[in-house]
């Protein structure tokens, strides 16, 4: 410890890296069953001639004076009785108690809470107003990007307008935690501009070098700090770095950025010794988000596909469910959280997004997210939200059901297909393109699953009975082997076994490639996912464009 604290003040003061070497050795090898002489003979020759570290340090200070010989054997002896006193009380625990953190430092916020209440997430016009001043101007004097002006122009024309996009959704849940108080933290490979650049949270004089502006942190004088950090080339420590982050303070939104989602890989021994068992294994909780872009825009295997498929393997609610012995109340989806592992969600409007950030701070526990992030949808025309979805009243939205013409006469509907992410607007460009041919825009619904796990059991089952006579979809842009499909088909035809339905897939067939890579066998898998999901022929839908 003096070492590392030696260490530590040198790197802090001289801004210096510095080394330990630190040599070790175990006495017994891998364990005290191993044999080490089998493969490591000359080394453990010279560690057995080595006296044990505890002999050294006890004739040391015997030798120093610093302690007798009575003096040490009374503190070994004291030492062995407390390990057997707790060896014996052991013997007597007859069962563990469920507990959400191993130590103190989180009680307080624990008891503050009722873990039943998920408190709404909505802000009033005025926070969003002070919060759209600021992140649509910079101050005086500051030169700024041209095109950048353009951006802070759009951002203003966009809240007049009445329709926000992701840019926005992200601002505000940022924005309007900070003025609550909250941290806000976000690191990642180019997260100040975002890698698709529809962020830029720290803005650069053109200029004066080094000179920057950050409008989140510039709200007002009593608001928590705004850290947005561009990361290294390594996945694996910054990940490992905000997941302790996450757990030093529960009143912090501590998020980080994959710069496509693909790249999680190699952080991929963190996200399973740590934030999927996290609170199982270890007794620690956590509110880390992880936002992961993905989506199969024709980028090629290592551009598309954040594996949620994986994610969702790591889940730890059971795919069956008794809808007669499971009460579908107002505590529901707030027990469904408190029992979950992580929350993995593929949110299709700003809104959305703006409304998770904020839920994952106000829920009375902390639990991941995995967040599936858009890139086309970042600036697509249709995934804008209006202000009204973000007022005081609103929350998270765990399915957004079909809303146009189907949902008015739900008796005509054949087909109820089931969405997550950004295949929803393909499949809406498809139905509009086919609509006068085939009359699609009324016989079939599309309803969008924001919150793939914990599975939204009771909204589910709500969709379903509102369309009584519709066949059940599944469209995923994803293979069949991957996807949400292998997670949420078991718990579907559990949910409707009773009712003697069940659902069907549409997409790509299993593949060992996340993605191909020619951009013209893509588009013509699109169009084949779209035309059996609206149970069409792949021809139907010549001309189309997504």
């Amino acid at each position: 410890m003096h070492v590392c604290n030696v260490a530590a003040d040198w790197r802090k003061t001289f801004k210096k890296d510095v080394i330990i070497d630190l040599v070790c050795y175990r006495r017994h090898g891998h364990n005290e069953l191993d044999e080490p002489m089998f493969t490591q003979p000359l080394m453990y020759q010279r560690v057995k001639e080595n006296k044990p570290i505890l002999d050294l340090y006890r004739k040391k200070i015997i030798a120093e004076g610093v302690a007798n010989e009575q003096y040490v054997k009374d503190e070994l002896t004291k030492y062995g009785q407390i390990l057997e006193a707790a060896y014996e009380d052991a013997q007597k625990v007859s069962f563990v108690r469920h507990r959400d953190w191993l130590d103190s430092p989180w009680d307080d916020f624990f008891k503050k809470r009722d873990p039943l209440n998920l408190p709404l997430t909505g802000i009033k016009d005025e926070v969003v107003d002070s919060i759209m001043n600021k992140f649509s101007t910079v101050p005086e004097g500051f030169n700024l990007h041209r095109g950048l002006e353009r951006t802070l122009k759009g951002r203003r024309q966009m809240v007049q307008d009445n329709s926000v996009d992701w840019s926005i959704g992200e601002a505000l849940a940022f924005g309007s935690l900070l003025k609550e108080g909250i941290h806000v933290r976000l690191s990642g490979q180019d997260v100040e501009r975002g890698t698709f650049s529809h962020r830029h949270h720290v803005l650069h004089d053109q200029k004066i070098d080094q000179k920057i502006y950050n409008p989140l942190n510039d709200l007002s004088e009593s608001q928590a700090e705004y850290t947005v950090c561009n990361s290294s080339l390594s996945e694996y420590a910054v990940l490992g770095f905000e997941l302790g982050y996450s757990m030093v303070d529960p009143n912090s939104l501590v998020i980080w950025e994959a710069q496509f989602g693909d790249f999680s890989n190699t952080a991929q021994c963190i996200i399973d010794q740590f934030i999927s068992s996290g609170q199982s294994k270890w007794i620690r909780q956590s509110g880390l988000v992880m936002l992961l872009p993905h989506g199969y825009e024709g980028m090629g295997p290592e551009h598309s596909s954040a594996r949620p498929e994986r994610f969702l393997q790591m889940c730890n609610e059971d795919d069956e469910i008794d809808v007669e012995k499971v009460a579908f109340g107002p505590t529901f989806e707030a027990q469904q959280l408190h029992d979950t592992n992580w929350i993995v969600a593929n949110c299709t409007t700003p809104a959305n997004i703006f409304h998770l950030f904020r839920r994952q701070v106000t829920i009375p526990f902390r639990k991941p997210a995995i967040v599936m992030t858009p890139k086309s949808l970042l600036r697509h025309p249709l995934a804008r939200s209006g202000l009204e979805d973000f007022h005081p009243g609103t929350s998270f939205q765990r399915i957004i059901p079909e809303a146009g013409a189907p949902a008015q006469n739900p008796s005509k509907v054949e087909r109820l297909i089931f969405c997550t992410g950004k295949v929803y607007y393909d499949l809406l460009a498809a139905r509009k393109h086919l609509s006068g041919k085939f009359g699609l825009d009324e016989s079939v619904a599309i309803a969008r699953v924001e919150q793939i796990a914990p599975f939204p059991y009771d909204l589910i089952q709500e969709e379903c009975a509102r369309y009584p006579a519709a066949d059940l979809v599944w469209a995923q842009e994803e293979h069949k082997n991957m996807g949400a499909w292998g997670f949420i088909q078991p718990r579907f035809n559990s949910l409707l076994s009773k009712q003697q339905r069940s659902i069907k897939y549409a997409g790509r067939l299993p593949s060992a490639s996340p993605a191909t890579g020619n951009k013209f066998t893509h588009l013509q898998e699109q169009k084949e996912l779209l035309a059996k999901s609206l149970n069409v022929r792949k021809a139907d839908l010549e001309g189309f464009k997504a």
